[in-house]
């Protein structure tokens, strides 16, 4: 099992199949729009057009879980992003990532990259790195700035 073998919901609540990006580069992140973090979402939008023609791929989940953070509708958040960011990739459904509601794929990602104590997602932001057969190659603190990750998504680009 992989990452690309997980369905998720898209953002009008119809399923998905991961696999659509299988032997693309990556990243899945859980956002909240009013978090102080939010400011990443314009460097992952740099990123993402800096790379998507090398098929890089940034797939953000909107999570509440951490103090009411993401409070609003996707329409809402998806609009906000795209408004206040220039958001251009998949905005997927609104998840739990933590607990008995967390969603199988995050459980999954949990599990393959620990974190300090413990595994459980610590806040918003949380980022994971995944290779195009799938594999979780690493799991980046919230704040870890998506320049701090071009190296590594280069390394895995070849560019």
């Amino acid at each position: 099992m992989n990452t690309y073998d997980f369905t998720v919901l898209g953002k009008d609540g119809v399923e998905m199949n991961l696999s659509d990006y299988k032997w693309k580069v990556t990243i899945i992140v859980n956002i909240a729009s009013k978090c102080w973090l939010a400011l990443q979402h314009e460097g992952l939008e740099i990123l993402y057009a800096r790379y998507r023609q090398y098929w890089f791929m940034i797939l953000w989940f909107p999570c509440n879980q951490f103090a009411g953070q993401e409070p609003g509708t996707h329409a809402e958040i998806s609009e906000a992003c795209k408004l206040n960011y220039g958001i251009t990739f998949p905005i997927l459904s609104k998840i739990d990532v933590n607990g008995s509601t967390s969603i199988p794929l995050y459980r999954y990602l949990k599990k393959q990259k620990w974190w300090l104590l413990g595994n459980a997602i610590k806040w918003n932001f949380t980022k994971f790195l995944i290779w195009k057969d799938g594999e979780v190659v690493k799991r980046y603190a919230p704040t870890t700035t998506p320049s701090e990750m071009e190296d590594d998504i280069k390394k895995l680009l070849f560019v």
